[in-house]
């Protein structure tokens, strides 16, 4: 079959690569649809960094370089365990994530935090970027013919989101005040994932002008921190309190300045960028701020998003910005590296 795969900083290659053979427990997907991350784009500009390199391979996975790269994928079973109660032909969204399910972290559900964790696409066992994947049965999520596949991707990129929304350990954000430093794939996923948990109010703050007209469509207000002062504006918006939860998905060190700024007292900052940042530490400390960070998405958060994402919650279509196919797949991450900001969700399968 035919697969993208990656062999080092700056050198995706769409090679003949065999068709995976399902073991048991398996399920043998076709893919439909697969999304170009920020992940995949941080290897190809700067890896390898997640992906396992030769000499020190994945744990679970055994792989190291090349690696068939995607992991926002979603397809149809081709064959499944005799037992499954998955059938061939049906839609499924996989979870793409790679963990043992043995060590203290997976035992008490927290999968994300797994000591062995790892992605399909990144650390082996076959991407999305791809014609077929194997994956396990307990990871594939079916879906009712009402969902669309061709925007059922988008179902991994709301699962960080969604996470990340719960990381605020509140019932919903009824009454609050909400700011998003970034305003990219990942901080529209926040927006959409905070409306749905009922925030009184979203404020983005986003330089780039496409990206600021992509985000007034969904958020409440929409700042330009180039020619606005953001903790002014938001100190403004909320009689001068400041916002009561900030999420970053940038990991701009600038934007973590202001989004701390901008918070009220003992307000909350939660990194979700997974980038390293530098609290600046008189808002930190003067203001008794909490700081948290997020990680992708346990299960519990896939599956809750599956059902949402299957009611309709989540009108999302306009994420979808672009369709490549898999032999042009090369094509999209130079887009990426060169129009980022005309971009939020670039979608690539063998079947364009």
């Amino acid at each position: 079959m035919r697969a993208a795969q990656f062999f080092g900083k700056g050198d995706i290659r769409v090679v003949d690569v065999s068709k995976p053979v399902r073991k048991d427990g398996e399920v043998l997907i076709e893919i439909e649809n697969c999304g170009v991350c920020g992940s995949d784009l941080a290897e190809f500009t700067m890896g390898p960094v997640a992906v396992p390199v030769p000499g020190r391979p994945h744990p679970l996975t055994g792989e190291t370089l090349p690696v068939t790269m995607g992991h926002e994928f979603c397809g149809r079973v081709k064959e499944a365990p005799a037992n499954s109660s998955l059938k061939e032909g049906q839609a499924v969204m996989v979870d793409p994530r790679i963990y043992c399910g043995s060590c203290t972290r997976c035992q008490s559900s927290a999968t994300n935090n797994c000591h062995q964790f790892g992605f399909h696409g990144l650390s082996g066992g076959g991407g999305g970027f791809s014609e077929f994947v194997t994956v396990d049965e307990k990871m594939c999520y079916p879906l009712p013919d009402s969902v669309p596949l061709e925007y059922a991707a988008l179902i991994e990129p709301l699962a960080v989101a969604w996470h990340a929304a719960k990381q605020a350990d509140l019932p919903d954000f009824k009454g609050k005040t909400v700011l998003i430093i970034g305003g990219g794939p990942v901080g529209i996923a926040m927006v959409h994932c905070l409306k749905h948990f009922r925030a009184d109010k979203v404020i983005v703050s986003e330089p780039t002008a496409t990206r600021q007209a992509q985000n007034r469509t969904i958020a409440d207000v929409v700042l330009d921190p180039i020619t606005q002062s953001v903790p002014d504006e938001c100190r403004a918006l909320t009689k001068g309190v400041g916002v009561d939860v900030a999420f970053d998905c940038s990991g701009a060190q600038p934007g973590v300045d202001a989004a701390m700024d901008a918070l009220r007292n003992r307000g909350l900052f939660i990194n979700v960028a997974a980038k390293p940042i530098v609290p600046p530490f008189m808002h930190w400390i003067l203001k008794e701020i909490t700081l948290k960070c997020t990680l992708a998405y346990d299960d519990k958060d896939f599956g809750e998003v599956v059902n949402e994402f299957a009611k309709g919650s989540f009108n999302v279509k306009s994420m979808v910005t672009s369709r490549i196919s898999l032999e042009d797949a090369p094509k999209a991450f130079s887009e990426l590296v060169n129009k980022k900001d005309d971009h939020i969700k670039i979608l690539i399968s063998h079947k364009y």
